[in-house]
């Protein structure tokens, strides 16, 4: 079972993380998630989680939220760059069932690209 476990390095822990990525970082939306990620130094994608309780004061309701999208990273990992990636939901995502909820996360992080660093030049990111 501890094959298919994240690992601790595949997780945003600390605060600087996140205030990172609400401030510089590219954004993507769907119906029931926004993303907001950001090139990172290790070889690895990361995954946050932010699930508040304006999405729902359950904790059975977000917890089911995190679940999912913990999932839908662990599957898409392999294939994302080394990026941090932020998770967010909006208050829509209650009512929605898990596989309409992994769908939409896979086709979000699926359309993750890295974004261009500092002073690089040229359009395309390294």
């Amino acid at each position: 079972m501890r094959a298919a476990a994240m690992p601790r390095d595949a997780r945003l822990r600390r605060a600087a993380d996140f205030a990172a990525l609400r401030t510089v970082s590219g954004r993507l939306g769907g119906r029931c998630f926004l993303l907001r990620f950001g090139n990172n130094d290790v070889d690895t994608a990361r995954l946050g989680l932010a699930i508040s309780k304006r999405c729902s004061k359950r904790a059975v309701d977000r917890n089911r939220i995190k679940r999912l999208a913990r999932e839908a990273f662990r599957l898409a990992r392999p294939d994302l760059p080394p990026v941090d990636i932020l998770v967010m939901a909006k208050d829509i995502a209650v009512k929605e069932t898990g596989a309409a909820l992994l769908a939409e996360l896979e086709t979000l992080l699926r359309r993750i690209r890295p974004l261009k660093r500092e002073g690089a030049d040229g359009t395309i990111a390294r």
